[in-house]
């Protein structure tokens, strides 16, 4: 297999990755925000270690880079980005138009207003005289009001460019919802809604909305990730991913799909970017998956699933774990091990289909000679996984996250430049930071806006809303259905069971249109604020909870029409993007199912006291791994022979009674699974005996 080339994969994930395509800047402004970048890139390493500033100083320093680089790298329009520099004039200067230096300046001064106006400001020749933060809370000046609106506008205009317009859509609605509450037309939704002026001190001031715990997170925990894994793949741990990945799964049955599984699953470990895991692995996996007889589709369509459980595998999850622990109010680690069981059950999911569909379409394994041995694997690779093993080992110790980036990135830069196998440079260096600071761009601005969202949720209190009007739905529909349901024969569904399972079908499938093109840590945020308390109300526990809202909204990267990591991989394959992404979506068959499952048996999460016991957990944990492989059978047509329509269903209905926790479902499994299993046995002896006679 050929070499890991980052280089390569940088600009792949530009290519087809919208929020990296930035436009042509004039020589002197792009060497200004390259440094701009690397000492925004330092200046977050340095408070990881050494101490952050003042939460309102912090966040405001945050927030004023990522305004800046982004109303100098994206323009207006998307067609602008391929343009050629423009001369300087009055108007314009380093290609960027006086309107976006204006919005730089307004949102720098926004952003920073609140820190030097916390203390009070008073400037008599402007008329400015303003009591301290606390004086104001509840009662904002005038001066204030207008700083923030402005501030609400820029931002709404970066998340536009960087992320497109459906994100300020939602933020608009939110906003006029908390307005224009007494005018809602449905009862439940109908509040006494917020004037301008109490809306802007909400959503402007610290503690909740723009300067709140989103941007909290953002600024000192998502930011130092994501620069971590772009250094830990420039210091060789990305190769050292793919080799280990090749001594496990390569000599396999469809070796080269299961190796881009296995190192997609490794890469999810450091990647906060479901599309940077499926360009990175992608960009060797899919063209040698075609090379040996994958057709384009499906060798995009697994590698876009792997890439996307990514995103739900410890210990970093895409830095939404740390979020989720920030919200639960319980350890980091906590969030960790609950996550182990659930993300292992997706691999397993796309491991058994692309076994199956490998034997189908007889596949091999990789050649003998083409798979690195382990012992020259580790010898060249293992100082690279050191950085990963000291973040893990700090975060375990109990130390912030924060402080385990600090020493993960340290160790990072370390070993790189000593490390005589894959030594760092200087510009690798400086290059990586700058790399690192434009993946962090989109994800700032859209964290910082959606707390406005999490603002008016908590103002109005509209997610327990939401949360009523979801469970009164559903349970109205469960109302007219039992009836119907009570007719199937050898089951017992009461109401509350069904208004139980139709919520969560209403929720999973809002968290799959919410969360569509958004980055998981920001995807998760606006679902744990809006979708999240309506699974409380259903009693679920709160882990539960938000971890089935993480998982069906980073679905909706590999759910058609928009799965952007399945385009991704499309792209790279040449293959239809639609038909892409639904092999993306069939093969992560288990992250669709797994979450139902720790919803109804929440011992699977381990870590919840009063449900775990061994028994359950096992059982649960057991008769889901085979409910998975047997809908993995379905899907694939192929077990021991290739399978009739009809027995595919008796898997799919086996496999969906084995996933349900119960011994009842579990027999019943065994019921509808075994003629499945009769028919292909005698499948294989007719084919075993045509081979035979033909030879």
């Amino acid at each position: 297999m050929a070499d890991y080339d980052y280089k390569k994969a940088e600009e792949l994930e530009k290519k087809y990755d919208s929020g990296l395509q930035t436009r042509n800047t004039g020589p002197y402004l792009k060497f200004f925000a390259l440094w701009f970048s690397f000492c925004f890139a330092i200046y977050h390493y340095y408070t990881a270690g050494f101490g952050t500033p003042v939460d309102f100083w912090h966040m405001g320093f945050h927030l004023s880079g990522v305004i800046f680089l982004i109303f100098v790298g994206y323009p207006l329009l998307t067609s602008q980005k391929a343009g050629k520099v423009r001369p300087v004039s009055l108007f314009i200067y380093g290609n960027v138009p006086l309107y976006d230096w204006v919005l730089i300046v307004t949102g720098v001064t926004a952003s920073m207003y609140v820190g030097v106006t916390w203390h009070g400001l008073t400037i008599p020749w402007l008329g400015i005289d303003l009591t301290t933060q606390v004086m104001r809370q509840g009662n904002p000046a005038t001066l204030d009001v207008v700083m923030g609106t402005l501030l609400i506008g820029i931002l709404l205009e970066a998340v536009r460019r960087t992320l497109g317009i459906i994100v300020p859509i939602i933020i608009i609605i939110f906003t006029c919802y908390a307005l224009f509450g007494p005018y809602i037309p449905i009862d439940i939704l109908k509040h006494p809604g917020i004037g301008w002026k109490q809306y802007i001190n909400n959503m402007y001031f610290p503690s909740e909305g723009i300067f709140g715990v989103t941007l909290w997170i953002v600024s000192t925990v998502v930011f130092h990730f994501v620069l971590f894994g772009v250094l830990a793949q420039r210091m060789g741990l990305g190769q050292f991913f793919v080799d280990v990945a090749s001594v496990i799964a390569g000599r396999y049955t469809g070796g080269l799909a299961k190796v881009s599984v296995v190192s997609s699953a490794f890469f999810g470990t450091i990647s906060g970017s479901s599309i940077a895991n499926t360009v990175s692995t992608g960009s060797l996996t899919i063209p040698n998956m075609k090379k040996m007889g994958y057709p384009g589709y499906l060798a995009g369509g697994v590698e876009a699933a792997a890439s996307a459980g990514g995103q739900i595998t410890p210990p970093i999850m895409g830095a939404a774990a740390f979020v989720m622990a920030e919200f639960l109010e319980v350890p980091y680690t906590t969030i960790v091990v609950a996550a182990i069981v659930p993300a292992a059950m997706h691999y397993i999911g796309v491991l058994c289909i692309v076994h199956f569909q490998a034997r189908r379409l007889g596949l091999k394994g990789m050649a003998r000679e083409d798979i690195p041995h382990l012992l020259s694997v580790l010898k060249r690779g293992w100082p690279t996984a050191i950085p990963l093993f000291v973040l893990i080992y700090v975060l375990f110790s109990g130390y912030s996250p924060n402080m385990a980036a600090f020493w993960g990135i340290t160790s990072a830069v370390v070993i790189g430049f000593v490390n005589p196998m894959h030594r760092l440079t200087p510009r690798d260096l400086f290059d990586g930071c700058v790399t690192g600071v434009k993946y962090a761009l989109a994800v700032g601005a859209v964290c910082a806006a959606i707390g406005i969202v999490v603002g008016v949720v908590n103002t109005t209190g509209l997610g327990f809303r939401l949360g009523f009007l979801v469970t009164n739905s559903a349970q109205t529909l469960a109302e007219s259905l039992h009836p119907v349901v009570a007719l199937v024969p050898f089951t017992e569904f009461s109401v509350q069971n069904i208004t139980l399972f139709v919520s969560l079908v209403l929720i999973a499938v809002t968290c799959i249109l919410m969360g569509a093109g958004l980055p998981t840590t920001a995807l998760y945020i606006m679902l744990a604020t809006v979708a999240q308390p309506a699974l409380g109300n259903l009693g679920v526990p709160p882990l539960a909870s938000h971890l089935f809202v993480l998982y069906y909204g980073v679905i909706s990267e590999i759910t058609p029409p928009v799965c952007a990591s399945a385009y991704a991989a499309a792209g790279i394959a040449n293959a239809n993007p639609f038909r892409t992404g639904v092999a993306a979506f069939t093969l992560g068959i288990g992250k669709l199912i797994v979450p139902m499952v720790f919803v109804y048996s929440p011992a699977m999460l381990i870590v919840i006291p009063e449900y775990f016991t061994w028994a359950a957990f096992l059982e649960t944990t057991i008769t889901c791994a085979i409910g998975v492989f047997l809908l993995a059978i379905c899907v694939s047509g192929f077990f021991l022979a290739p399978m009739p329509a009809l027995f595919r269903a008796l898997c799919a209905i086996a496999g969906i009674f084995l996933v349900a926790p119960g011994y009842e479902s579990d027999l019943w499994a065994l019921a509808f699974v075994a003629p499945a299993l009769v028919q292909q046995i005698l499948a294989r002896r007719s084919a075993r005996v045509a081979e035979a006679g033909a030879t």
